[in-house]
């Protein structure tokens, strides 16, 4: 490990090296040359932080980005999640709260260096690794290979994608100074024409900077990639997974591309922290050996919607809405004790002072609300778009809807009619959670741990509903190609499959939203509300809106909307026992706010000015850390 332990305090490249300096004349960008990186050819260390700006409202871009400069960062990195900017084939979405060119130029107007991480596939716990739901409509599909299907959509985005980063790339004057070739490749190695075909989906369309790939010390073994620099994830500081990579690159720097500075969560275990001391001393043993790193996540964010992503390793395992990581900057983008503990040790690689954190945002508990109106689920079914008929049950993404793109998130109504009770057998064909009733009552649930129930007798024909959510889709592992939703085979009554159904989409897309909300059909009998079905209460803000946490600890499951945007999902199992509301989501005087829920109402709606984590449990103590 000599030729990387050099400590790079001595060369100045910090105070010298910031992207201020972008309007000179870039000859030399980011070099990966020598046992150092360099950049203009000076020796330059990478201090970097993830903030994903899908995952934090825009309004508060500016304060993530100013709390990182403020710790000592001088590179931020980021994901580019496909599945937003293009959700429907052909139909790209740059703008608002997706404006990346905006949000680059941002760091570098902050004095930072950008890398980013295209994709196609980024995993990132967000709804199938960032790619597009609209591509299981092939029911060949492989992803994240070079099959046909899935290479000329790849060169569609791409060519969209790269027209809007190419301005923001080095060698243009801007502060991207790399740019990833997919992500994490090394453990799914599916493909060996693969990495080479992404490589070249980006050169030949101008991207000049340095390219890198990232894996875990499993994915290292995967074959090298002429002129891509590979880098390594890790939260253990593992010296045989350094020095594996060391050895791979001679002469090439080191760098820990991910850093986990914490873990996700998942819905129905505890809540998962990585302790601050042990932290800190894995990133100072990192920089004393001279490595580049970047802390994933410097700032975690949010799922917001129905984004969340889900491990599947023999047991499906959804992903809760909140990205907290416990990362140095807090969901709400507070300052941590990781964040005070870095900021003192990133200090000691400047000669100047690091600039003063912006404060923290203002936070309130807004007084309790009530719910004042409410609708069932079966009077909301007008509302959505035309229901589609069909013999066999058709996974959400085959329905002709959206443009013919397929329903891609949230929850799909199945009915048809039956004439005698007796065993319903899902043959673990729900996914991935589902409630049953007949004539609108409810008889039970299914999903991967519950395949059967008992439909009770009656007369005559009656109706069979089944409401399925899709929980999240996985984004990681070799299970990406089944990740259909809805019902996505038969299901049984006494052995007999069913037909001849009714299938309604219920995305809760913001159109759907504003019909139901708008429709005079609410009703304001509380005794006679009725679940499945939605809430409706109203929050007074009086001053500046200000950023709280909605707690809901009589409800069950389901969703909350505040202003029209949909926040995520809550289920009372936990860990989470909260959702974030940031302020500029609200505005002064009346706010609306509906809760969709599955199971079990209450009346009201509590605030408070913290989060509720719930039982937590050290990272350190999970095996899989290492590796995943």
């Amino acid at each position: 490990m000599s030729t990387h332990s050099e400590d790079i305090r001595t060369s100045g490249f910090l105070s010298e090296h910031q992207p201020e300096v972008r309007t000179m004349s870039h000859s030399e960008g980011l070099r990966a040359d020598s046992s150092q990186f360099t950049l203009e050819g000076e020796p330059f260390r990478i201090l970097g932080g993830s903030i994903h700006y899908f995952r934090v409202p825009r309004a508060y871009w500016g304060d993530r980005l100013l709390k990182m400069k403020a710790c000592g960062l001088n590179t931020l990195t980021t994901y580019v999640p496909w599945n937003l900017h293009e959700p429907e084939r052909g139909t790209f979405n740059f703008q608002d709260q997706l404006d990346l060119r905006a949000y680059v130029s941002l760091a570098a107007d902050m004095g930072l260096w950008v890398i980013l991480r295209p994709g196609p596939y980024i995993c990132a716990e967000w709804d199938l690794g960032g790619l597009p739901s609209w591509l299981l409509q092939d029911k060949d599909m492989q992803l994240r290979t070079t099959y046909p299907g899935f290479v000329d959509a790849v060169n569609l985005y791409f060519d969209k994608l790269v027209s809007i980063i190419k301005p923001l790339m080095y060698e243009e004057g801007g502060p991207v100074i790399a740019v990833q070739v997919e992500n994490e490749y090394g453990s799914f190695a599916k493909d060996g024409k693969y990495i080479p075909l992404i490589k070249n989906c980006l050169q030949t369309r101008g991207i000049n900077e340095l390219l890198l790939t990232s894996d875990n010390w499993e994915g290292l073994r995967y074959a090298a990639v002429e002129g891509v620099l590979k880098t390594i994830n890790l939260q253990r500081l593992s010296f045989g997974a350094i020095q594996h990579l060391a050895d791979m690159q001679p002469q090439k720097p080191i760098m820990v591309m991910e850093y986990w500075s914490g873990w996700f969560d998942v819905w129905g275990e505890h809540h998962h922290v990585f302790h601050a001391e042990d932290m800190l001393a894995v990133v100072s043993e990192i920089l004393q050996r001279g490595i580049s790193i970047n802390l994933y996540m410097f700032h975690g964010g949010t799922s917001f919607g129905f984004m969340n992503g889900a491990m599947d390793f023999g047991t499906y395992r959804p992903q809760v809405t909140s990205y907290d990581y416990d990362a140095p900057l807090s969901e709400a983008g507070d300052c941590t004790l990781k964040y005070q503990l870095l900021r003192n040790l990133f200090s000691q690689y400047y000669s100047e002072p690091l600039p003063e954190a912006p404060s923290p945002q203002e936070k309130r508990a807004y007084d309790t609300v009530v719910i004042f109106q409410h609708l069932s689920l079966w009077d909301s079914l007008h509302f959505t778009d035309k229901p589609y008929r069909s013999e066999r049950p058709v996974n959400m993404e085959s329905l002709p809807v959206n443009n013919g793109n397929g329903q891609s998130y949230g929850y799909t109504l199945y009915e048809t009619t039956i004439s005698s009770g007796g065993i319903l057998n899902s043959r673990n064909n729900i996914r991935d959670r589902a409630w049953v009733f007949v004539d609108k009552q409810c008889v039970g649930s299914l999903g991967y741990k519950t395949q059967e129930l008992t439909v009770p007798d009656g007369e005559g024909e009656r109706m069979l509903s089944v409401l399925v959510e899709n929980c999240g889709r996985v984004n990681y592992g070799k299970a990406l190609d089944e990740q259909r939703k809805g019902i996505v085979g038969d299901i049984l009554l006494n052995h007999t499959p069913l037909r001849g159904f009714t299938i309604f989409c219920l995305d809760m897309k913001p159109t759907f939203m504003k019909r139901l909300t708008q429709s005079g059909q609410w009703e304001s009998d509380l005794k006679s509300s009725s679940v499945p079905g939605f809430f409706q209460a109203r929050l007074y803000v009086d001053g500046p809106p200000r950023d709280t946490f909605i707690r809901l600890p009589g409800w069950g499951k389901g969703a909350v909307f505040v202003n029209g945007q949909n926040l995520g999902r809550y289920w009372f199992i936990g860990p989470q026992h909260f959702l974030y509301l940031p302020g500029p989501w609200l505005r002064s005087g009346e706010n609306q706010i509906i809760v969709f829920e599955e199971q079990k109402a209450d009346d009201k709606i509590l605030f408070a000015e913290n989060p509720e984590h719930g039982k937590t449990t050290d990272v350190y103590k999970l095996p899989f850390c290492t590796l995943l």
